[in-house]
């Protein structure tokens, strides 16, 4: 075995989980991969693979660090500069192809990989201005986020999954902004993601899409008192407590502690998940083997449709245990129209 390691990648600046061929795929298309290995082949690639991935290299490193791309979108003459260097090494490929038909076709292919790739900056530009001035109707300026520092904390959650970065993250100030925001998202044509505490095993909180809005609910943190009430279907009163998306499981915990009760949900990460989130993942924890998950302890919730409108989810004759134990489970499953504040629609299942 040689004594010095060879590079497993070529392509520099590549520390992320993404292979040289998945780079090469993502910027020039799975049939110019195979062409670079038959040119490999043929042993007439040296210098030309190497300026070609140092091109593919520069524009990774950019594509995947937000910090760098903010530079560049505040900085148009550094833009053009590096642009303009791309293009120059891509010449050198050119001049040095000697009319190989296989290598002129990946530089055609990576000279339009370029030519989108500094296209971005000035499209990114134009949507985030867009896109500031339909969620300023919404939410306060500061509650719309671009920054790198931004992108960069709610690209993955427990996981560690780094897929996409966001194009924005929203942390709106109350609930009812929730509704108008996932109608600015719609007008933007971006995907949404409502994020918890970002503590999720399964990758609920990770953006797969480029152009894709996180909605963090974290200042959404009222939490009510606990209230003894009559319930549908139940005789005695039972002991409820009204809480909003962000608030931390473990203050719902402690609380029903101080009242000598129990709250059932209790996943591990307790101290930073939010009730939302355990909604979204139905949590458990080890008090759900005797009094079942989140979707067994709760009364209703309340949800945004992607349209926009509020919907109200109630669960009637509440067996107050485990939901597979009733041979019949019903909810009532109202529409609210936001806008208007009257139902649209009511149905029982």
């Amino acid at each position: 075995m040689s004594a010095q390691t060879s590079r497993i990648r070529e392509i520099p600046y590549n520390y992320t989980s993404f292979s040289d061929r998945e780079i090469v795929i993502r910027f020039l298309g799975e049939s110019m991969w195979a062409l670079l290995n038959e040119l490999r082949g043929e042993r007439r690639t040296g210098h030309s693979a190497r300026m070609l991935f140092e091109v593919l290299g520069d524009m990774w490193v950019i594509t995947r660090n937000p910090f760098i791309q903010d530079d560049l979108l505040e900085n148009k003459k550094r833009r053009q500069m590096l642009v303009g260097a791309l293009h120059h090494r891509l010449d050198q490929i050119v001049a040095r192809a000697k009319g190989n038909d296989k290598a002129l076709q990946l530089e055609t292919q990576a000279r339009a990989a370029v030519r989108r790739f500094s296209d971005w900056f000035d499209a990114q530009h134009a949507l985030r201005q867009k896109a500031l001035r339909i969620f300023g109707r919404v939410t306060r300026r500061d509650n719309i986020d671009f920054s790198g520092i931004a992108r960069v904390s709610h690209v993955t959650d427990a996981t560690d999954w780094r897929i996409e970065f966001p194009f924005v993250v929203l942390t709106p100030d109350s609930e009812a902004e929730i509704p108008l925001l996932v109608k600015a998202c719609a007008e933007l044509e971006l995907t949404i993601i409502a994020r918890g505490g970002g503590t999720g095993y399964t990758g609920g909180a990770v953006p797969l899409y480029e152009n894709t809005a996180v909605i963090n609910m974290e200042k959404l943190e009222a939490l009510g008192v606990v209230e003894q009430r009559l319930i549908p279907g139940y005789a005695a009163p039972v002991a409820t407590v009204r809480c909003e998306a962000g608030v931390v499981t473990k203050r719902v915990s402690e609380l029903a502690t101080q009242h000598g009760l129990v709250f059932a949900v209790d996943p591990t990460s307790q101290d930073a998940s939010t009730i939302g989130g355990n909604i979204a993942m139905n949590a458990g924890g080890k008090k759900a083997v005797m009094w079942g998950t989140t979707l067994d302890n709760l009364l209703s919730w309340r949800m945004v449709t992607a349209d926009g409108n509020w919907l109200d989810v109630e669960r009637l004759d509440h067996n107050m245990g485990k939901i597979h134990e009733p041979e019949k489970v019903t909810f009532r499953v109202t529409r609210q129209d936001v806008k208007r504040k009257h139902p649209l629609v009511k149905r029982k299942f």
